[in-house]
């Protein structure tokens, strides 16, 4: 057990089930990790750390962490959450390391930052110590604190006397060095570096979700990088998964993050991020993530879309079941079925009802694009009369036109139908009637009307309401449920404008149409219905 296979099955139990609660971070169990640790790998260390960066391990296990090297502290130390006083008794049995990691967040109390200040320069001097003759050119071996200076050949000027406080100027280290490259034989191969890439590296953003620090590769393409943002920054692109959990507050895993260039930092990472909270006002500071290396079985770029598709598809499958639950449980207290409820739940069960029955229609669009992005969209297409699908579309649009002051107007269009898929054209003309309406202001009428098509096509036309009139098409595919009107009344699109501007238009291109965007209008062509299936379809 002490040895191979069997110690590292009893860490792993052991950090876990400390970590967890389950028992105690005792001096008896501490004791017993400490016997196992040097039978343990460093990297069966570190994914231990790793697993417990976000159990709210107690600070006795962190605090045995932190022994440790780098590697394994790191993930407790970026995302512990302790006490003023657990803290401050845990900075001294650091090394600067990992006081060096703290001083990165943003979210620890006042006095845990007044605590790291007392440390001051001692973190920063590089220190030396005098050897004990003056003629001794031997190396000073640093503090276990600090990391040791690159070796260097002995060079002929003996070493400085340190002044009082143990450093040296930094005018002395550039002596030494010139003298060691005039010494060196010129023909003397130089070591290369290390070439191996970082495979994880950290980072923590602001409120705005912008990436303030970076930590284990080269920050230069990542900070000042949005995560609100899911187009391409420069060098960064950042998954949807994050910019929707940012704007949520909400923790991610599993999420894209691809850096070009040519820094450590490029290539293509799983990302994992906690929000953080401020401890007295509860106010969102930002998030702590770290990013890896995807494993072999994975892809983390942002480009397959097979891939992509897929899994959100297996997203929507799991979101699904549990809202159908919800609000089916919300219909049977609203109609009293499980026995008599008083009022004012029953007007909670109404509300739960509704909004369950908004996010499954959201859920529904989500499957529906990623059909669309995986090419497997299945249509049944046929004849569909339009002004009476336009009808009833208005009628459930009806709260959201009244709580705006606003009103779809269709002008008659006779028995004008279009080829199409009776379920893919309803919801694409839901989604992009809601977005219109959510985005309309008091007074403003969207008419509805048959505009000129060329032979075989049926064209409709929407008026494009003021706020969306100055827009070009690449601003409003890219607008967020924030930017155009309330996501919240009944029939707005849940998922926001741009995404239900963009599902319209793939939907158009799915059932052989095209959707147009005008300096005034939004014009919706499909294939037209011959007049014997209109003529079937409307008795």
């Amino acid at each position: 057990m002490e040895s191979g296979f069997g110690a590292q099955s009893a860490w792993r139990q052991l950090t876990d089930l400390m970590g967890r609660g389950r028992i105690a971070a005792d001096a008896a169990s501490l004791d017993r990790l400490r016997g196992l640790r040097p039978a343990v790998p460093l990297a069966i260390r570190a994914a231990s750390a790793r697993a417990l960066a976000f159990a709210r391990p107690p600070a006795a296990l962190i605090g045995f962490f932190a022994e440790d090297s780098i590697e394994v502290a790191a993930p407790l130390l970026r995302t512990a959450q302790l006490a003023d006083t657990d803290w401050l008794a845990l900075l001294p049995r650091l090394d600067a390391h990992g006081r060096a990691l703290l001083r990165h967040r943003r979210d620890l109390p006042g006095a845990v930052e007044r605590g790291l200040a007392s440390f001051g320069p001692a973190d920063f001097v590089l220190r030396y110590d005098a050897p004990a003759a003056a003629n001794d050119l031997a190396e000073p071996t640093p503090p276990a604190d600090i990391a040791p200076v690159p070796h260097l050949h002995p060079v002929a000027p003996p070493p400085p006397e340190p002044n009082a406080e143990g450093g040296f100027q930094i005018a002395d280290l550039v002596a030494r060095i010139d003298a060691f490259q005039k010494q060196r034989d010129p023909n003397e191969p130089i070591a290369a570096a290390a070439s191996e890439p970082p495979s994880y590296f950290h980072f923590d953003t602001d409120h705005l979700g912008i990436i303030r620090a970076v930590d284990g590769v080269a920050r230069g393409a990542l900070i000042g990088a949005s995560l609100a943002v899911g187009m391409p920054q420069g060098e960064v692109r950042v998954d949807a998964v994050i910019t929707g959990a940012l704007r949520q507050r909400q923790r991610f895993a599993g999420a894209r993050l691809d850096v070009g260039g040519h820094s450590d930092a490029a290539g293509a990472w799983r990302v994992a991020g906690t929000p953080q909270f401020d401890a007295e006002s509860g106010r969102f500071t930002g998030y702590v993530a770290i990013a890896r290396r995807p494993r072999a079985d994975e892809e983390a770029s942002l480009t397959p879309r097979k891939m992509v598709s897929d899994s959100l598809r297996q997203l929507v499958h799991e979101l699904r079941t549990p809202t159908n639950a919800i609000a089916g449980f919300a219909e049977l207290i609203e109609a009293q079925l499980l026995g008599p409820v008083a009022p004012v739940y029953r007007e909670h069960a109404v509300t739960i009802r509704q909004q369950a029955a908004s996010l499954l229609g959201a859920i529904e669009d989500l499957d529906t694009a990623a059909r669309i992005e995986g090419k497997a969209l299945e249509l049944r297409p046929g004849p569909v009369v339009l002004e009476p699908l336009l009808e009833r579309i208005a009628q459930d649009l009806a709260p959201l036109a009244a709580l705006r002051g606003t009103a779809l107007d269709i002008h008659p269009m006779g028995d004008h139908a279009a080829l199409s898929d009776d379920r893919a054209l309803e919801r694409l003309l839901s989604r992009l009637l809601a977005a219109l309406t959510a985005a309309a202001v008091a007074g403003e009428r969207i008419d509805i009307a048959e505009a000129p098509a060329p032979d075989g096509q049926v064209a409709i036309c929407f008026a494009r309401p003021l706020a969306l009139s100055a827009d070009g098409e690449e601003a409003l595919l890219s607008l967020d449920g924030e930017a155009a009107g309330p996501t919240d009344a009944e029939g707005a699109p849940l998922l926001g404008t741009g995404f239900a501007l963009r599902l319209a238009r793939n939907l158009a291109v799915e059932l052989g149409g095209e959707l147009v965007f005008g300096e005034d209008l939004l014009t919706l062509r499909l294939p037209a219905a011959v007049d014997e299936t209109v003529a079937q379809a409307t008795h």
